[in-house]
């Protein structure tokens, strides 16, 4: 009978499903200690964990006589040193009824980059706002990178409200100050919980301290927010990673699903080529699927023989993508080494990879105003205007190869992608596309190159020569008009 409930019990805890959230908040509003106290509270730390967890904070917490939770999350010396969070620290729970991952993110402007890698695989953001401060810069640069990142849910932890005597009145002026601020940033879901991390109040339990809250406590919301209708399930769309062929009888696409739903028997079209099969079958390590849905990583075998190659897509014929080579986006310069506007980069998206080339940009975002600074209204100049490390911007990109892809707004998973130096091979930027931009168009046009035959003194006998020459350099990004 034991043997049966411990198997229903890890029958149980497999199908849990996983909620990814971060922590954003000013220096010193609490993120750590609130995480710390979650997993303290919620009985998740081991006997020797809180053995030197008790030892550490005599030594150098920050909290005076009491345990300092910081401490389980801010591990650098540096963290420790200066009483702040600088990397990402990731930590892992379980309740009875979810599985969490979470990322504890800092809060200073000079670590934004940390912030948005630990927020890229996000469903939750939880911000934190002293109590005695209410909204200030950072609670309003937090909430734009949480906007700009597609996450969901928000979770406005208004924290320290033992320091304002648990005022309902203060409480309630924070909300209001961060409604009316978060709107025109199209926040779907926020939820506002007043607590205080340090001794408890409605992170595990419901605070007797304040009885005029009537919603849940921190943990009891992360438990129950749906987020099963967070992935797009509309739009079918599959990049091809690898062609698997064990043997002579086998052909199929391996990959992960990154939205949408395919059945058994759909129709489905590869691109670029256009042509189209029908799902013969859905093959896992488990065995074969009638229907496969994100974030499953499947083999697709087909019907027919279609010349199908790493870095394609599948997807359904009545559903398209968009395509093309131009298109604008959100960049996050994440390299130490500033913008080289001359510079061709390598764009990964998706399983493709292509040359790049940001051909201009639009505008930079001052994420503490959400002002936005550009050569036009005069904010910029030609110096300023190279984007440098955690600097945003709205740019125009130019590719060498045709891609295939979604907003970011609409579908994360194929409007997401990064720019990679092509000599030291570090990520320089991280970026989410807005819209396709049509290759006639001004912004494409800007930075076009222009070749006067007429003006050189070249002969048009070697018209024929250039022309195959700028048609090979078209394919790699380089935009050239011809004057003959």
């Amino acid at each position: 009978m034991s043997t049966l409930n411990i198997k229903e019990y890890l029958d149980k805890d497999e199908k849990k499903d996983l909620l990814r959230f971060l922590t954003a908040g000013s220096v010193d509003d609490g993120k750590s200690t609130l995480i710390g106290r979650l997993l303290f509270d919620s009985k998740k730390i081991y006997e020797d964990q809180l053995d030197a967890l008790e030892r550490d904070s005599k030594r150098m917490g920050n909290a005076g006589d009491n345990i300092d939770y910081a401490l389980l999350l801010d591990g650098l010396k540096a963290e420790r040193e200066q009483g702040i969070t600088i990397d990402v620290a990731y930590r892992y729970f379980s309740t009875n009824n979810r599985k969490f991952i979470i990322a504890d993110t800092p809060g200073h402007e000079q670590y934004t980059r940390n912030m948005i890698t630990g927020g890229s695989t996000a469903n939750l953001a939880i911000i934190l706002i002293d109590a005695r401060k209410g909204v200030i810069t950072q609670t309003r640069r937090h909430t734009y990178l949480v906007s700009l990142l597609g996450i969901k849910h928000v979770v406005l932890a208004v924290n320290k409200m033992d320091l304002v005597d648990f005022s309902e009145e203060t409480y309630n002026r924070i909300v209001s100050d961060y409604h009316q601020f978060a709107q025109p940033l199209q926040l779907s879901d926020i939820t506002c919980i007043p607590l205080s991390a340090l001794e408890g109040d409605n992170v595990v339990a419901i605070s007797e301290r304040m009885p005029w809250y009537k919603g849940p406590s921190l943990l009891e919301f992360l438990e129950t927010v749906p987020i099963e209708q967070d992935r797009n399930f509309n739009d079918f769309r599959f990049p091809v990673q690898f062609v698997s062929r064990p043997n002579l009888d086998f052909r199929g696409f391996a990959g992960k699903v990154a939205s949408g739903i395919l059945g058994k028997g759909d129709t489905i079209m590869a691109l670029p080529s256009g042509k189209t099969s029908r799902v013969k079958s859905i093959v896992t390590y488990d065995g074969e699927l009638e229907y496969a849905f994100p974030p499953q990583c499947i083999t697709i075998t087909l019907e027919d023989e279609i010349d199908i190659s790493r870095g394609e897509m599948l997807v359904h014929p009545g559903n398209l993508p968009l395509s093309g080579r131009n298109f604008s986006a959100m960049l996050v310069w994440m390299d130490e080494e500033p913008m080289d506007m001359y510079k061709q980069f390598y764009i990964k998206h998706t399983t493709q990879l292509s040359r790049a080339k940001v051909e201009e940009i639009e505008y930079k975002v001052n994420v503490n105003t959400m002002e936005k600074l550009s050569l036009e209204n005069g904010q910029l100049t030609s110096g300023t205007l190279p984007m440098k490390l955690n600097e945003i911007a709205s740019v125009t990109i130019t590719t060498g190869k045709e891609l295939f892809f979604d907003a970011y707004q609409k579908n994360k998973q194929t409007g997401a992608f990064i720019l990679i130096d092509p000599i030291t091979h570090n990520t320089s930027a991280v970026g989410m596309i807005i819209d396709k931009i049509e290759s006639g168009s001004n912004a494409s046009k800007a930075n076009q190159l222009v070749i006067n035959l007429p003006q050189l003194g070249i002969d048009s006998s070697h018209t024929e020569a250039i022309e195959k020459i700028i048609h090979e350099l078209g394919k790699q990004g380089i935009d050239i008009k011809l004057i003959k």
